[in-house]
């Protein structure tokens, strides 16, 4: 009898509302303003302590902290890593450490390393191509990520006439290989850039010409000079351009001089005062 009494009590819900004078006792009250003291003894502590340092389940606690590395080892910055994993900044930083000194560490063997066909390592190669042009070495980076193969990606970044540059190779550090991804690259390693105009690897072209595929045979199109400075003499264009290298198409399309393809460092620099003052002079 005294038992069901006592399961139908209701439960009344107390508010701590500070201690007491000696320090000893909690005082609450409850919704009517009954106040009620509660000794503050060991056993009290020991389940306020408890609680506290119970471990809290993450929201997404399923990312190890072997995923979160192999993440920022791909090159996932601490934001994306904490906003995906649901973990805060701190904690991914934490993680981070090792993975950064990985990458630092990668970046120092590919300096060391030379590209093919090179038998100078990257890191004079950068300063042989770049410090003549003005570019200060001071302002350069360096990032690098791991790809799916083992190998990693290796991004050279430096101030140019555009505001700003890149070169990129991919790095195999087990071998110690060094090859170029891109045109920057290339430059840098000294090798010869393809003209677009003569990839025809795929049959659409970054500019959205199709070019045909293998084994299909058709005439390439007539390129057609357009000329915007009225002071140049057209002797001197004829002169430039032997008669033997424009085709009787050409000539009908109003070609009379050879189309200027502007190098490489005219394109990444700027054209430089020299090459300007020497085409004034002719």
């Amino acid at each position: 009898m005294l038992h069901l009494l006592w399961q139908s009590l209701p439960v009344t819900e107390l508010r701590v509302v500070g201690k007491s004078e000696d320090g000893d006792h909690l005082e609450m009250v409850d919704s009517e303003g009954n106040k009620f003291t509660v000794r503050v003894n060991d056993s009290l502590k020991a389940v306020v302590n408890e609680r506290r340092l119970a471990p809290v389940a993450e929201p997404t606690q399923q990312f190890s902290i072997k995923e979160i590395q192999s993440r920022l080892r791909a090159g996932e910055s601490y934001a994306e890593v904490s906003r995906i994993s649901g973990l805060s900044l701190e904690k991914i930083e934490r993680y981070a450490s090792p993975i950064m000194q990985e990458r630092a560490w990668i970046i120092e063997q590919a300096e060391k390393a030379s590209p093919k066909g090179s038998s100078m390592p990257l890191s004079e190669l950068v300063i042989h191509r770049l410090a003549p042009r003005g570019v200060n070495m001071n302002q350069i980076s360096w990032n690098t990520w791991r790809l799916d193969d083992g190998t990693w990606n290796l991004v050279l970044s430096y101030p140019s006439s555009d505001g700003h540059s890149e070169a990129t190779w991919c790095f195999d550090a087990n071998k110690r290989t060094l090859s170029s991804k891109d045109d920057g690259a290339r430059w840098i390693n000294g090798e010869e850039i393809p003209s677009k105009q003569t990839q025809r690897n795929d049959r659409m072209s970054d500019h959205g010409v199709l070019f045909p595929v293998e084994g299909e045979q058709h005439q390439p199109p007539r390129l057609v000079a357009v000329r915007t400075d009225p002071l140049v003499d057209e002797r001197s264009g004829i002169e430039d351009s032997p008669a033997k290298e424009i085709t009787p198409d050409a000539k009908k399309d109003g070609v009379t001089r050879r189309i200027s393809i502007p190098s490489w460092d005219d394109i990444m620099f700027g054209k430089s005062k020299k090459k300007d003052g020497e085409d004034e002079d002719n």
